[in-house]
């Protein structure tokens, strides 16, 4: 199902993190998600809008 939110286990998977990182970089605010209930979800435009933005702090845009 190819769907805009994606749950913790999604978001680490398109990131190829652990889901232990993501976790710990969601809850410091360092990826953008919110809740819903007591679960993390995640919008995928913007999981790709910060992958942009972290490109561009660290110059390794294309």
């Amino acid at each position: 199902m190819n769907t805009d939110i994606m749950t913790i286990k999604e978001v680490s998977e398109y990131l190829k993190l652990t889901e232990k990182t993501a976790y710990r970089l969601v809850a410091e605010g360092k990826i953008p998600g919110f809740k819903v209930g007591g679960s993390w979800r995640f919008r995928r435009t913007e999981i790709d809008r910060w992958i942009v933005e972290q490109e561009k702090q660290r110059g390794t845009t294309k």
